[in-house]
């Protein structure tokens, strides 16, 4: 145990090269750069200004302690008062200026990170998309991010600070040089060593390696944190899962019903430190451990640096090398000399430990997008004769070795209703995946009016199809917008005034069909339900951005997933059990009305429930990723030892005595 902690902790210094951690940092400026090149703009000049400002008072201030000391001229001090005060009054405003610039832009960081995330989910294959792998990968960068601050974000941090750290230093070079280069006068005696350059290197050579040594040791506390990664994930994990259950609305009941807040705070005590509210191995290395002890040694010697300065600047104005404004010039000119090196070590000690992330992140922004687009176009026929056909096809998911559909061959007939049963795991969904090329299969091939669908392009093939999937998403708007999303063309009648400003808010929103969409609703079973809305089309879904949104059952969001799918006009509809969240009144009104609901379209049928396959033309039984029987209702019903039969009077037994 104690070996593999030690070689873990070797790994976590060694880690990613110092070239490396230079590329990574590099790509990831650039991709800030490209998405939001003001921002970089405003930051680097408020950055400026934030660094040089300080030195203004400085500056002068010694002028002023000068004259005091000296002539006492009440025109030059006058004089000085007056620079001092328009130079700080116009350095503050143009900084305000530039900050509330830098701060608006700045404000979208968040934006673009979660864009960049989704875009990359939405580009990508849905195979890479729906790998396990893949949301485990993302998950690991979100816990990063969440957990310590890692991430691209971080980069943008990383140079506001570089910006900021590198004018603090020209500022106090400007003011420092004449403080090595002014002599103690020959009268000083012993101080006159002072002068010597050996000496001068010797003290030029103590503060950097003070200043250098702060920031390293910083560094290596830092390096220590990620040693916590594994107990910080699963912890964040365990966290955020329990609090979700006393903040989530379909949960309240539960958790209120079975004291379940019980249960997810002991575990969430389990693994936090109550003194410190840190995950407990953590806490330990901070308090009392080897992260805390470099901590505090960076603390030490960071202030160990004043001494010295202090010590050096005194006894050179002792010596009569300056005068006593001149003290307060030096010593706060070297230490923001030393606090801007410093900063910037530190700073480049962050991006190395940060570049471990960025490597993760650029890991996951890098996954190939490796299934075929295809260039045919897909002939539009108003007759919606399209023929599908599955020749052999066998498949197996990625990083498997097992077949979840073995050798699958059928055909589909124009107008068809047909029907896919079978248990859990039987391999009906991943059917379904393969039908939409979700995912190519690993053998044989599935083709579309006689055309391998893999050479049609792809964004036109999924457009022959329109899917009710069980698990699917209406979105937080209005009604016309989950029914005709993405339209953008279609009639358009009068729109009332909350669909007028939506008209200006959403450009998809203009092209939508009202009629149309109105016309689904009502085939779908929510005429009555939608004539006692008081804003018809333009009524709000749910009141997460909405106070006056409606909140919906789960049979009516059904049926309205059931009208998006009847809007979009696809020749092929499929259903994957598009009756589980309705009553019995409801479903019986879905299967008696499915003719006039599908209409001349195909219709591809998912369901548990055997008694609604009965006004399917043929039903596909799939066991174990196979075929096992194919036909109408009655027909299978009748192969008595068949696996239809089997499933039917296992359902049958709670109806019928």
């Amino acid at each position: 145990m104690r070996e593999k902690k030690r070689r873990q902790q070797r790994n976590t210094k060694e880690g990613i090269s110092w070239k490396e951690s230079y590329f990574l940092n590099k790509r990831a400026l650039q991709i800030w750069f490209r998405e939001n090149p003001m921002l970089f703009l405003s930051t680097g000049l408020y950055s400026a200004i934030a660094a040089l400002t300080p030195y203004l008072p400085l500056y002068f201030s010694a002028r002023l302690l000068d004259e005091l000391a000296g002539a006492r001229r009440g025109q030059m001090l006058g004089r000085w008062v007056m620079i001092l005060l328009l130079s700080e009054a116009a350095a503050c405003l143009l900084k305000a200026l530039v900050f509330r610039w830098k701060e608006a832009l700045s404000a979208t960081l968040y934006y673009h990170s979660e864009k960049r995330i989704s875009h990359k989910m939405l580009t990508m294959d849905f195979a890479a998309a729906d790998d396990v792998s893949t949301y485990d990968q993302l998950s690991r960068i979100r816990q990063r991010v969440e957990w310590t601050g890692w991430g691209l974000s971080r980069t943008y941090w990383h140079f506001k600070g570089f910006i900021e750290e590198a004018f603090r230093m020209l500022g106090a070079i400007t003011l420092t040089v004449s403080l090595f280069a002014l002599p103690v006068s020959e009268e000083a005696g012993r101080l006159s060593w002072l002068n010597h350059p050996v000496c001068i290197l010797l003290l030029i050579l103590v503060m950097a390696g003070i200043t250098a040594l702060a920031p390293y040791l910083a560094t290596l506390a830092q390096m220590r944190e990620m040693l916590h990664e594994k107990e910080m994930r699963s912890g964040n994990q365990l966290y955020f899962s329990f609090m979700s259950l006393f903040q989530e609305e379909k949960k309240a009941l539960d958790v209120r019903m079975y004291r379940q807040d019980l249960f997810g705070i002991g575990k969430i005590q389990g693994v936090v430190d109550p003194k410190t509210g840190v995950y407990s191995g953590m806490s330990r290395d901070c308090s009392r451990g080897k992260m805390g002890m470099l901590y505090a040694l960076s603390a030490v010697v960071s202030k160990s640096f004043l001494w010295v300065v202090y010590l050096f600047v005194c006894l050179k104005a002792w010596g009569g090398a300056f005068g006593v404004g001149a003290v307060t010039q030096y010593i706060g000119a070297i230490t923001a000399l030393s606090r801007g090196l410093s900063g910037m070590l530190g700073l480049l000690g962050e991006m190395k430990v940060n570049s471990d992330t960025l490597k993760m992140t650029f890991a996951f922004l890098d996954i190939p997008n490796e299934m075929y687009q295809g260039s045919l176009t897909v002939e539009k026929r108003s007759d919606r004769k399209y023929e599908v056909e599955f020749r052999n096809v066998s498949f197996r998911y990625p990083h498997t070795d097992t077949d979840v559909l073995k050798n699958i061959s059928l055909k589909f007939k124009v107008g068809q209703r047909l029907a896919v049963v079978g248990q859990n795991g039987s391999g009906k969904t991943t059917f379904i995946k393969l039908l939409c090329r979700l995912y190519d299969p690993t053998e044989g091939e599935i083709l579309l009016n006689g055309i391998d669908i893999r050479k049609y392009n792809y964004r036109e093939y999924l457009s022959v199809f329109s899917v009710v999937f069980q698990d699917f998403q209406l979105l937080a708007m209005s009604l016309l917008e989950n029914v005709a999303a993405g339209d953008k063309g279609g009639k358009r009648r009068a729109l009332s005034d909350t669909g007028k400003r939506e008209e200006k808010r959403n450009p998809v929103f203009q092209g939508a069909d009202r009629e149309k969409a109105a016309s689904c609703l009502q085939r779908a079973g929510l005429a009555q339900w939608l004539s006692t809305q008081p804003k018809g089309l333009d009524t709000i879904l749910y009141k997460d951005l909405d106070g006056e949104g409606v909140q919906i059952s789960g049979g009516e969001a059904q049926k309205i997933a059931i009208a998006r799918s009847l809007y979009h006009d696809a020749p092929f509809i499929i259903l994957d059990e598009p009756t589980a969240a309705l009553d019995p009144v409801a479903e019986y009104e879905i299967y008696t009305r499915f003719n006039e609901i599908v209409g001349d379209r195909t219709a591809i049928y998912i369901s548990h429930r055997l008694a609604s396959c009965r006004f399917c033309d043929e039903i596909l039984v799939f066991h174990e990723g196979r075929i096992l029987q194919q036909g109408n209702h009655e027909a299978l019903l009748a192969q008595e030892k068949g696996k239809y039969c089997e499933l039917w009077n296992a359902q049958a037994q709670y109806y019928v005595k």
